[in-house]
């Protein structure tokens, strides 16, 4: 047995979650927010109990040691020898890695020159590993891409119709996101296709950030987002898929830059420019009750653009075996599964039990009825251990 520390690291925060493994068994998880700041939150979970302090932390070196001294004072673990390797998530891999690296050098280095292509998570992440390369030297870590999962993409899946040579000089390409969560959804949707030798599934991660996922054999063949996270279906605050003649005619319009308005497309559009409302699903829903007429465009506009890309995938997929719901949206928000599955049931003979629809919120289970010709279920999502799973088997797997 082994403690193995998957971490997911911010700008500002730092997540982790400590793992004993190979049994996967979760001995706590917390958070440590707004670093840089004099009043940092420390959050701990553990043993259904929640700590939490508010202190200065000046830089994320401070959190790490910080998180570290209170998993001792906690007596979770008794010092800091304990952990024998950590895992760190890294957005964007580009067209280097396909699979979960060592940290090496080289692979540090990769990973900085991605930065332009992640500039809010890569240059992050790496803040975090070496914040605990800093305080744990002697033990091994493990990067984890969420664009690795999408690396087994065909050319005409992947390549976007502008000149050849951008694509071949600049790497220009889908790369996708959200891949650590897609590949545990296709692992785990394994219960459900017993029996049927070529599965076809589309995996909904359905969050504030959003993508959708065809996968055969257990594989990627297509995935929404694109060359950033700001492509595919609409967000709480991305567009998604539009005409590239929006911005141009956007910034002309409003006598902005190309980079002002790529910022209001990430950050002010999707549910919470379209609403003026928010970009939380609960908060447009809640509007959508009292009858706002924005918040009900903006979530049909939302669940259409989700409907699209399922019935655009099952095409890509040749049919379709088993749609997953997961994430916060697709988890936790029956309601929306239903106007995705009203908007899809038809084309697709799909029927989902409602009763057992409406009572699934965070739990995993089938929701689709027998006489539906694909099955449709919620699994909710854990990219921690697939982390943990990486790191382990890559660092410490072959020494036990």
């Amino acid at each position: 047995m082994a403690k193995v520390m998957a971490i997911n690291a911010g700008s500002s925060s730092l997540k982790f979650k400590l793992y004993e493994m190979p049994s996967e068994e979760v001995l706590t998880s917390g958070i440590v927010e707004k670093i840089g700041h004099d009043d940092a939150i420390f959050t701990l979970k553990h043993n259904n109990e929640k700590i939490n302090k508010i202190l200065p932390i000046k830089d994320h070196a401070e959190a790490v040691k910080l998180m570290l001294d209170q998993l001792i004072e906690n007596n979770i673990i008794s010092s800091y020898d304990e952990i024998k390797a950590t895992g760190h998530r890294i957005v964007q891999g580009g067209k280097y890695f396909s699979h979960s690296e060592i940290f090496t050098k080289d692979v540090e280095d990769k990973i900085e020159s991605l930065i332009p292509l992640a500039p809010l998570h890569n240059a992050a992440h790496l803040i975090g590993y070496r914040a605990f390369k800093k305080i744990l030297p002697d033990i091994g870590a493990v990067a984890v891409f969420d664009t690795a999962f999408h690396m087994s993409m065909e050319e005409e899946d992947y390549l976007f119709p502008i000149p050849y040579e951008y694509s071949e000089k600049y790497d220009i390409r889908r790369y996708g996101a959200h891949g650590t969560s897609h590949h545990y959804l296709a692992l785990e949707s394994q219960k459900y296709l017993k029996g049927i030798s070529h599965p076809k599934i589309i995996t909904c991660h359905i969050g504030s950030g959003a993508s959708i996922s065809a996968i055969k054999d257990y594989k990627c063949v297509a995935t929404s987002m694109g060359l950033t996270p700001l492509g595919g279906i609409m967000m709480g605050t991305r567009t998604g898929d539009l005409d590239p003649s929006v911005m141009k005619y956007c910034c002309y319009c409003e006598n902005k830059t190309a980079e002002e308005m790529f910022q209001i497309f990430n950050k002010k559009s999707g549910l919470l420019g379209v609403s003026g409302i928010s970009n939380d699903s609960r908060d447009v829903l809640s509007a959508i009750e009292k009858g706002n007429k924005r918040a009900i465009l903006a979530y049909k506009l939302f669940i259409r653009r989700i409907c699209d890309f399922i019935g655009q995938y099952f095409v890509r997929l040749g049919g379709c075996d088993l749609i997953v719901f997961s994430a916060g949206i697709g988890e936790n928000s029956p309601e929306t599964r239903q106007m995705i599955i009203d908007g899809i049931k038809q084309s697709l003979k799909i029927n989902i039990d409602e009763k057992i629809n409406n009572e699934l919120k965070g739990k995993e289970g089938l929701i689709s009825t027998s006489e539906s010709e694909i099955k449709v279920c919620v699994i909710p999502t854990d990219e921690e251990v697939m982390i943990a799973r990486d790191t382990y088997n890559l660092l410490l797997k072959d020494k036990e």
